[in-house]
């Protein structure tokens, strides 16, 4: 099961100068349940943003660098290869981005659990479109802004039709 998982604002931006568009506890806390336990998969810009690999999973990391390293990750150099890697260690990976990444592999992918933000914001990143024809809406779940999350979200699941 490859499932991707992203936090999105209404115009599909994920986000700007390599960086999320928003602090949002109630969004972190869900993708950490979510992941815990499984391998990630990411871009390196998208690990270079983190700034260090994601505990209690096994992070891997898609560079066509070949003069990059990190400790504590793998480093892979195709999208084939780190899925690869990954169904050695679980049967449940997860895709966490960049919007390159999201891109190459929305056809790959089982389901989609998206974090919709109820905002648009300035964005350089986008999450493809999702097409209703190939993506059903199986689960929605809304959760009001509050004094540490300045914006209303849905958790969103999303399963492939065919």
């Amino acid at each position: 099961m490859i499932t991707i998982i992203v936090a999105m604002d209404k115009k599909n931006g994920i986000g700007n100068n390599n960086q999320l568009l928003w602090h949002l506890p109630k969004d972190l806390k869900h993708f950490k349940d979510i992941t815990s336990g499984h391998p990630v998969i990411m871009g390196r810009r998208t690990y270079e943003s983190i700034g260090k690999p994601l505990p209690n999973r096994t992070n891997i990391v898609i560079s066509s660098r070949n003069d990059w390293f990190q400790e504590g990750i793998l480093i892979v150099g195709s999208i084939k290869e780190a899925i690869k890697y990954a169904q050695k260690i679980d049967e449940d990976i997860f895709i966490i981005g960049g919007g390159n990444i999201y891109q190459q592999t929305i056809d790959l992918a089982d389901r989609l659990e998206v974090t919709l933000v109820d905002t648009e914001l300035r964005a350089d990143t986008y999450f493809p479109n999702i097409n209703p024809a190939e993506w059903k809406k199986t689960k929605d779940s809304f959760y009001a802004k509050d004094e540490k999350n300045p914006f209303n979200l849905h958790f969103i699941t999303y399963e492939k039709t065919s």
